[in-house]
């Protein structure tokens, strides 16, 4: 056998046992006649010792030895001499008797240890290597243990894990789809699913009643630090339930993962409207570990003769804690780091609430300091805080604002990335209005029920109707949503007219989901989470790509394989396809 036990394996109870290892070449040590070789595998890292007593055929091998060398080692178990607590295995090592070398290794391109000198591009070309490293596979062990903690929850409650399609039919709404052309029918074409919500509600159709599936989704479109081209989602959908279903089971699932996978008890999920998020936190993903607040001072700071607030149609502001000290040069970096298209400010103002009671802002010309009193009043700004005041379009302001927020917040050291504070949002619009294709759009997607005491309105104001709908956000991160689905035809009906599908378009598109709700469809809900977020958000991780074993970079690429690539012209010939740059031959 290559081994009898691994290098995260064997302690002082192992004591004069004669054992086999076998892992990777983490490093190689010479002092004086001795030589320490530390021994890597998926477990952890066992010390090798040799010394001038070694054999001549170990000795060989030995001089042979580099990084990442894959070997084979037999010797007996001793006690070490100089302890190391930093790994389990640090009080003993292995008196090598026997070496071979499985596999030789060039010199990897950067350093695999747990504090690399590999940047993001190499170290996403060799990502093979860059798995090795202890952080990344730890990682991706946490995110085996989560789906199978998932698995266990959901079975406990008789959902039934159901395999759906990956090549299906495009739809017009939402994201851009991938497309894969089909061989066998000319001209026509397969998507990859942006996600399975149509089979999910055929299997509600199908009485399942309670189904679930982690599942592979795909779409094209623009990436960032949580966005992948193709990502996985928790995939859930329950018959017979209302929105307060939903909401109980999957606080329960949360609340299983956070005590099963970090032992942390979670056990407030306040409800939150949109309306409310919006105005406070200048976002529908509101991070609450920290208050400052967005306040509306619009009406206090008016018709004072400051055009760019008279102006202005929202005039909104924070206030920051402890932060009156800034000097000239952090505010100018504050009103640089707003002005940044990202961000869509064109300037800031700001107030500083004096120790001794006095105000100091940079429109000291136009505001007294009973005005500026009035503002801190309002914005719960005490003596040493700073308010921070944005003027404009309202929903951009409010938007700006969020962001703000979050600077300060990251800047004050106010998100413990070991505080975790969930929420859910609810209530959010049902529609939302495209100036550009003078149409509305649904904001979830065409098979949202609107909120019963607002179906009146559809007809009437549109716009200001609510969905059925709802969002579970952990520290600013969308973790999950979902919705209660129309299943009244008539009502689906009515819902397509008003996102400007023709009867026919609805049919082309829609046809097989409504006339499977001829034959009973049972009222029904779902949520998906996002799992590659959710483990990140476990992991302590700002970015998704860590916590997927091949991740595309920020351009949609795997730089390890160089895909996308272009294919045959035979390929292309054999699927009736041309393009108008040559592709390249094999």
């Amino acid at each position: 056998m290559y081994r009898t036990h691994t290098c995260g394996e064997l302690r002082l109870e192992n004591q004069g046992n004669e054992v086999t290892l076998a892992g990777w070449v983490q490093r190689k040590r010479e002092l004086g006649g001795m030589t320490f070789v530390d021994l890597r595998d998926r477990y952890g890292i066992t010390q090798l010792v040799f010394d001038e007593n070694s054999s001549d055929a170990i000795t060989s091998q030995l001089k042979k030895l580099g990084r990442e060398f894959v070997i084979q080692a037999t010797g007996l178990v001793r006690e070490r001499s100089s302890k190391n607590k930093n790994i389990a295995t640090g009080e003993i090592e292995i008196d090598v008797k026997e070496l071979k070398v499985l596999s030789p290794s060039v010199v990897p391109p950067f350093t695999i240890e747990d504090e690399s000198d590999g940047g993001d591009d190499i170290r996403m070309k060799y990502r093979y290597l860059d798995l090795r490293r202890t952080p990344v596979r730890e990682n991706l062990i946490l995110r085996a243990q989560m789906a199978h903690a998932v698995r266990s929850y959901l079975n406990e409650q008789d959902f039934i894990e159901t395999e759906t399609p990956v090549l299906i039919k495009s739809t017009p709404e939402g994201a851009r789809d991938f497309v894969v052309p089909s061989r066998m029918n000319e001209g026509e074409f397969y998507a990859l699913p942006q996600s399975p919500q149509q089979f999910k509600q055929l299997l509600m159709v199908a009485g399942f009643d309670r189904y679930y599936q982690i599942v592979k989704c795909f779409r094209d479109e623009d990436l960032r630090a949580d966005r992948q081209p193709e990502f996985t989602q928790i995939d859930c959908e329950m018959a017979f339930v209302e929105q307060e279903d939903v909401l109980s089971t999957f606080e329960g699932l949360t609340k299983y993962l956070f005590k099963a996978v970090k032992n942390v008890e979670i056990t407030d999920f306040p409800r939150m409207p949109y309306s409310e998020a919006i105005a406070n936190y200048g976002s529908d993903k509101p991070d609450t570990r920290f208050e400052m607040l967005i306040k509306d001072i619009s009406e206090v700071v008016k018709g004072k003769d400051f055009k760019v607030f008279d102006d202005a149609e929202f005039i909104g502001a924070i206030s920051a804690e402890g932060c009156a000290n800034y000097t000239r040069k952090q505010l100018d970096a504050l009103t640089n780091w707003v002005k940044r298209p990202q961000v869509g400010a064109k300037g800031l103002v700001y107030v500083k609430c004096n120790e001794d009671g006095s105000y100091k802002s940079s429109v000291d010309k136009f505001y007294s300091q009973e005005d500026l009193q009035q503002w801190a009043s309002i914005c719960n700004a005490k003596a040493g805080d700073l308010i921070l005041v944005l003027s404009g379009d309202k929903s951009a302001m409010l938007y700006a604002l969020g962001a703000l927020r979050l600077e300060m917040g990251k800047q004050l050291g106010l998100m413990d990335k070991n505080t975790f504070k969930p929420l859910w949002v609810v209530d959010f619009p049902l529609l939302e209005w495209d100036e550009e294709s003078q149409r509305h759009y649904a904001m979830h997607h065409p098979f949202t029920s609107p909120k019963a005491e607002d179906i009146h309105l559809l007809d009437s104001e549109p716009g200001n109707v609510r969905a059925n709908a709802y969002d579970l956000v952990i520290n600013g991160v969308e973790i999950g949503g979902g919705s209660v689905r129309i299943f009244d035809s008539e009502l689906q009906a009515k819902m397509f007219s008003l996102l400007g599908f023709t009867k026919e378009e609805a049919e082309a598109q829609f046809g097989f989901l409504m006339n499977a709700f001829k034959y009973g469809a049972p009222p029904h809900a779902g949520i998906a989470f996002g799992f590659d977020r959710l483990v990140s958000l476990f992991a302590g991780l700002d970015s998704i790509r860590d916590v997927i074993a091949f991740p595309k970079n920020n351009a949609g690429r795997d730089v390890m394989i160089d895909s996308p690539s272009p294919i045959a012209i035979e390929q292309l010939d054999e699927l009736s396809l041309k393009l108008n740059v040559k592709p390249q031959d094999n």
